[in-house]
């Protein structure tokens, strides 16, 4: 049975970039209501001794499943995606991430551009992430609804963005690229990025979020 993962942080913590009426409405209401789905689907079945990510994994592209997939995806995405995030974030990354992303990315302001891109171009729902893939280099690209890196076992992410407007709506209206702007500026947790950077030589994809 999964568990509700706390948040890392208060509720009005990323104020006034997401603020306090967000947390408690995409964390207590929409986050839960993915954990209770879950468990109400698996409840009495063999998945049920599963953990999310073989969960996921287990799932995953079996039609039959789908409605499993998604809410055992958006389980995992969110808790990634409330650590992604800081009340101390923002700005540029340092060390390891930030030479990576200067040698695979052309440099912070290229990334950011083309992060902003993807994000704001995803077409309805979805996430915008910043992974390590196949090849070992960095990676950025939208997808959509509740999928997720972690559903294989060739990517490794780094961070994400949630772009479900329940994320933003409340704080930004309909207004995405304000809501990027004030992720990168203000909210993302380079630290936690460069510590599933740090990871990826012994550790496979999923494996970066903290265990519960």
């Amino acid at each position: 049975m999964l568990e509700l993962s706390p948040l890392p942080y208060a509720e009005d913590a990323l104020a006034p970039h997401i603020g306090a009426e967000t947390l408690a409405f995409h964390y207590g209401k929409h986050h839960k209501g993915y954990v209770d789905k879950v468990n109400k689907l698996v409840d009495g079945t063999e998945l049920d001794a599963l953990s999310l990510v073989p969960l996921i994994r287990k799932v995953a592209g079996d039609r039959s499943k789908k409605t499993l997939f998604n809410n055992a995806a958006q389980v995992w995405n969110h808790d990634f995606y409330w650590r992604s995030m800081s009340p101390k974030g923002g700005g540029k990354p340092r060390g390891a991430l930030a030479e990576k992303i200067d040698s695979e990315l052309g440099g912070y302001d290229k990334f950011r551009k083309r992060f902003k891109e993807a994000a704001t171009g995803q077409f309805g729902s979805g996430y915008c992430w910043l992974v390590v893939g196949d090849t070992g280099r960095l990676e950025i690209y939208g997808s959509p609804n509740a999928e997720t890196p972690v559903a294989g076992n060739d990517e490794v992410p780094l961070l994400t963005a949630d772009l479900w407007e329940h994320a933003y709506y409340l704080d930004h209206r309909n207004e995405r690229d304000a809501y990027i702007d004030a992720f990168l500026d203000h909210l993302v947790d380079w630290d936690f990025a460069a510590a599933n950077l740090a990871s990826v030589a012994s550790l496979k994809a999923g494996q970066a979020v903290p265990a519960k």
